[in-house]
């Protein structure tokens, strides 16, 4: 193993490292074409498929009225059912649109995602927390209908998704802020109590601390090579707090370093290479477990998701969508894709086991080729694990 110290080289310009690449592993699979003959439209009114809500309309001659797929009347005649590739066409050919569906309206679910777009609006530009009564008052429901649509569709509740974006704003305000004080209260937080309470998960160290850069933050690291190229393996007194995968050594150093530009980095001891090794040992046979504590920094959302990849045993994948479903939000495919990629710690935390719907690989943090790479090793090494650890959380 070949450990390299740190350097004192900076970047003038780095790329974004959290941007999505995409890539495919083959071509992807040509979807056959759906509802484009009249049976297959007849046997999506009569299952109500909500699938098939805009891609066509179906017209009743005996009522003169054109509904959605999914409409919940009684089911007409097939005689006297037509189908129709848009609103107005439907409404060209004579027929008034349904009072029960409501098919020249928004869809029900379109009309649910714009009133929580809208509190998410509203709770980013409130100076504090909007009460739970007032954000369900504006958007026209009950709390409890409200609270369940809210997680339903962000992946949050109303409350966590507050303290996600107040995060967010003291990470971004606390470089360029006077004081913390200052920062905190721009950011939403009305007590230094909830603020300093929540601190340590939201920024991983001090408030003081990260808005010198990382001042006086110990972070150990190194860089070794392995089978996958270059790896960079850096912990603060906490665990592990970044695994980095590329070609350039000195890149992954560069990035490290523009990460924390004002701690105290500090090269490998004996203890620290043992990890190091542990780790090179990890991506090369990932049945052996990893066993390191981890300081993971991230959301409450990413953090659950990040669990969720943990729990996907070497050897197997699971779509974006399938790990929405396992958190419980499944309408967050979005959100799940931007935890991983938000992701620091390549293989520890496994984010190169989510995949397309239709098994394509695609973004890596680390790069297409690097994900590619780790998943035909662990197919090939026939991985089956189940409760390996992949290291102990220090959230």
């Amino acid at each position: 193993m070949s450990l390299s110290q740190p350097t004192s080289r900076r970047r003038e310009s780095a790329p974004d490292s959290t941007a999505p690449r995409t890539g495919n592993a083959a071509p992807n699979a040509k979807r056959k074409p759906r509802y484009t003959t009249d049976a297959a439209r007849w046997a999506a009114v009569i299952a109500r498929d909500k699938a098939a809500d805009g891609r066509f309309y179906y017209a009743v001659r005996t009522t003169g009225v054109y509904c959605r797929p999914s409409c919940g009347a009684r089911l007409a005649l097939r005689e006297n059912v037509s189908f129709h590739d848009s609103r107005e066409a439907a409404e060209h050919a004579g027929f008034r649109p349904c009072k029960r569906c409501k098919p020249d309206k928004a869809g029900l679910a379109a009309e649910h995602a714009a009133r929580i777009a809208a509190a998410c609006r509203r709770i980013e530009s409130a100076d504090a927390m909007p009460s739970l009564e007032m954000l369900a008052s504006e958007a026209g429901l009950s709390t409890y209908h409200f609270h369940r649509l809210f997680k339903s569709v962000t992946g949050l509740t109303p409350r966590a998704y507050a303290n996600a974006r107040r995060g967010e704003r003291v990470r971004s305000t606390l470089p360029i802020a006077s004081s913390v004080t200052e920062a905190l209260y721009d950011a939403g937080f009305n007590s230094n109590g909830r603020f300093y309470a929540a601190a340590g998960d939201m920024l991983g160290m001090k408030p003081a601390v990260f808005r010198d850069g990382g001042a006086n933050e110990v972070i150990r690291f190194a860089v070794a090579q392995c089978a996958l190229g270059a790896l960079l393996v850096a912990a603060t007194p906490r665990g592990l707090c970044a695994i980095s995968l590329g070609d350039d050594p000195d890149a992954l150093v560069r990035e490290f370093q523009d990460r924390f530009p004002q701690a105290q980095l500090i090269g490998a001891d004996a203890k620290f290479e043992r990890w190091v090794a542990q780790v090179i040992g990890f991506v090369e046979t990932p049945r052996i477990g990893l066993g390191l504590p981890l300081d993971v920094r991230g959301t409450a959302f990413q953090q659950r998701v990040w669990q969720a990849l943990r729990d996907i045993p070497p050897g197997q994948t699971a779509s974006y969508s399938d790990v929405a479903e396992r958190i419980g939000s499944p309408r967050s495919v979005r959100a799940v894709a931007m935890a991983c990629a938000a992701n620091t710690l390549a293989v520890a935390i496994p984010c190169h086991r989510v995949v397309r719907q239709n098994g394509d690989v695609s973004g890596y943090r680390w790069g297409v080729a690097k994900k590619r790479a780790l998943l035909a090793r662990e197919a090939s090494e026939g991985a089956r694990t189940p409760g390996a650890s992949t290291g102990d959380v220090n959230a």
